[in-house]
């Protein structure tokens, strides 16, 4: 890695012959659709040809970056601006890797980067290729304009966040946490416009939940299939998921819910303020969620109130004709701060019965940003509110997980923040475009972002 990280002049050596172009948004616009048109499904993530793009970008405006691969084709890219030293580095960070897409559900295929009604189309679009789009525009800016910082600003772009960090972030954390060491870091996810009840907020993360990847199994006796047995494992199994997908887990009302609903329910009608406030009260709350208009809105709630358990991936049996001896399932769980794994197994097996055995597979813990006020904050809100004095900026906790699992373990303050203007009445829902079909970004909020996350970049650091 250079100990300058910068754009060199001729008298250094380097030809010159590059040419910044006059907006940082189309910089930002040409990398994420370029991006969205590499696949990086994860497994097998493959996220070398998109962290090799990056590196080009890169290097072409000066900077020496760092490639390392955790493990074939598992890339993770590395470069920093130098500043003079004077204050702690900001790490911005993005992961490659995308989740699977289903073609046929979507109106444009997901890795075309069609840009279409007025939006950039693709797997990754909002999750999370813009941000390496976005970062990558403003350290070519900060290379070709080579403004004195009191910051360095690292970019760090990771592989196999989705399948939990084992070869992106966790694997750089422990291996090469020189490189990466921030005092403060901005990665996903926050800085999205939500529009409730004729108002606007800007949610930025500070906190988010754990992570608790649990195998469920029943057993059971095997038999012929012709001779049915309403004891099999099959059929057990099959009545505790059922009876998981009907149960609301008990409410847990942290101070970061408490606050995020006090403030959005001062901006919403009469007849919303009721049920806004009784969602903390955990007797109440399936109740609510029940009669809450927007039902997408209100899956948010419930992700943010509660632990919760998604069963995703079921296996029994090799033939059709045997009564398989077990069957499994696989359930996605996320631990509230203040929760522990160890919580969550207690109220999944109230719910479950005796007869599942429980065994967690991988897990990491909620992260805490504290406190959320900080000066890096403070500009966020205020570059916000520059441009949209009317809307409301707001702390918040991710019912997901992010790379912030391990840059904490760094010492980072981590602040959920890749800013995306999403305009009213769009049609696009931020929390549905998350592993969701058709995702896509609006064109011009992808531009407004980058315009905000640049100045924030700037003023934090200069």
């Amino acid at each position: 890695m250079s100990d300058h990280g910068t754009t060199r002049n001729p008298d250094d050596g380097v030809a010159i012959g590059y040419s910044a172009p006059t907006m940082i948004g189309d910089e930002a616009q040409e990398m994420c659709q370029a991006l969205l048109r590499m696949d990086t499904t994860n497994p097998p993530g493959n996220e070398r040809p998109a962290a090799d793009y990056l590196e080009e970008k890169l290097n072409e405006v000066g900077y020496d970056t760092t490639m390392l691969e955790s493990a074939p084709t598992r890339a993770n890219l590395v470069c920093r601006y130098k500043g003079n030293g004077s204050k702690e580095p900001l790490l911005l960070t993005a992961h490659l890797d995308v989740v699977e897409a289903y073609p046929e559900h979507w109106d444009h295929p997901p890795f075309s980067g069609d840009i279409a009604d007025g939006c950039l189309w693709g797997r990754g679009a909002i999750d999370m290729k813009n941000m390496a789009a976005m970062s990558v525009a403003i350290m070519r800016k900060l290379a070709t304009e080579k403004p004195e910082l009191s910051r360095d600003v690292i970019f760090a772009a990771v592989a196999d966040e989705e399948a939990g960090c084992t070869y992106g972030s966790k694997w750089l954390c422990e291996n090469h946490p020189e490189l990466v060491r921030a005092e403060y870091a901005i990665g996903e996810s926050g800085g999205f416009s939500l529009h409730i009840g004729g108002s606007t907020f800007y949610p930025i993360q500070v906190a988010e939940k754990g992570m608790c990847w649990i195998k469920a199994t029943v057993r059971g006796e095997p038999g012929h299939g012709s001779m049915p047995r309403d004891d099999s494992a099959v059929i057990k199994l099959s009545e505790a998921i059922a009876r998981l997908g009907k149960t609301q887990l008990p409410a847990h009302p942290t101070s970061f819910v408490r606050d995020f609903l006090q403030v959005l329910s001062q901006r919403q009608p009469a007849y919303m303020r009721p049920l806004l406030r009784v969602l903390t009260h955990p007797r109440l709350l399936p109740s609510v969620l029940k009669v809450f208009p927007d039902k997408s809105v209100a899956r948010g709630f419930k992700a943010i109130l509660s632990n919760t358990a998604s069963p995703t991936v079921l296996s029994a049996g090799s033939k059709v004709n045997v009564i398989p001896d077990h069957a499994e399932v696989l359930i996605d769980g996320r631990t509230l701060p203040g929760q522990t794994d160890e919580d969550l197994l207690n109220e999944l097996r109230a719910v479950l019965g005796a007869d599942v055995e429980l065994e967690i597979m991988q897990s990491a813990p909620p992260v805490v940003t504290q406190p959320v006020e900080s000066p890096l904050y403070d500009v966020i809100k205020e570059e916000i509110n520059h441009r949209e004095p009317d809307a409301t900026v707001v702390p918040y906790l991710i019912p997901g997980f992010t790379d912030a699992k391990y840059f904490t373990t760094l010492g980072a303050k981590w602040y959920g923040f890749s800013p995306i203007k999403i305009p009213p009445n769009s049609g696009i829902r931020f929390a549905d475009m998350f592993h969701g079909h058709n995702e896509r970004v609006p064109v011009d909020g992808l531009h407004w972002g980058t315009d905000v996350l640049n100045a924030v970049v700037r003023r934090f650091c200069s």
